[in-house]
């Protein structure tokens, strides 16, 4: 019975004197990056609408448009609360209305269509490469990636590709190429919001067409487009 007690006394203060020698657990240092850039892929669904339009030219249906592409951000001060951003990016507008082009695309011809032409399509689509220039306005931190923003720059255009459809009961005309669209497009923009989702809108300094006519009444309407874009990081 001596010999158990000494034993069980034995083992307990090995027991205490053991857990006294744990390791403790090493916790990883976590480096915080102050020098961060807001680096961003961006993605905008657009409505786009016209203004300046030619007498009668009116738009009935949702004429839409989609952009992306990345930018590039350059803070200006020390909290990095300001910047400089540019970057590239691509854009594909819709713009469904009632004035109809047909002919060829080296010789075009401009109309307002009728009221009593029934007709299932008309509009004309364009696919520009983008290059925006923005300032930058935004009360980041390097802890958190949320954060209200107002972005304004100007967005340089060039188009890639246009397309021309009118479809009626009598007619289907498809054109490309179109010599009266100006291949230079240009204008300020502005996006606001917090975090992810921002508002978005875009004004075109210069007309859609250069040289284009209806009954000799120029075509010099421009682009105004609003919705949303998404930044991602």
């Amino acid at each position: 019975m001596r010999l158990f007690l000494s034993c069980f006394l034995f083992l307990s203060v090995f027991n205490v004197f053991a857990q006294e020698n744990i390791i403790p657990e090493v916790v990883p240092e976590v480096k915080i990056d102050s020098v961060y850039r807001e680096d961003q892929f961006y993605f905008a669904i657009t409505y786009n609408t016209l203004v300046e339009k030619p007498t009668g030219l009116t738009q009935s249906k949702f004429s839409s448009g989609f952009s992306g592409g990345f930018l590039r951000d350059m803070p200006i001060n020390k909290s990095r609360t300001v910047a400089i951003a540019t970057g590239v990016g691509f854009s594909y507008l819709n713009n469904n209305q009632n004035m109809a082009i047909t002919a060829t695309a080296e010789n075009p011809n401009y109309a307002i269509i009728g009221s009593d032409t029934k007709y299932s399509k008309n509009k004309f689509s364009l696919l520009t490469f983008d290059v925006p220039i923005e300032f930058r306005w935004r009360t980041s931190t390097y802890e958190s990636h949320k954060f209200w923003r107002i972005y304004t720059g100007i967005k340089l255009s060039y188009v890639l590709y246009d397309k021309s459809i009118f479809n009626s009961t009598t007619d289907k005309v498809l054109l490309t190429g179109n010599k009266d669209f100006n291949k230079f497009q240009y204008g300020p923009y502005v996006s606001l919001g917090y975090n992810t989702i921002n508002l978005y809108a875009y004004y075109g300094l210069n007309p859609v067409f250069k040289s284009a006519k209806i009954n000799d009444e120029s075509v010099a309407m421009k682009s105004l487009n609003f919705g949303v874009i998404f930044y991602i990081l």
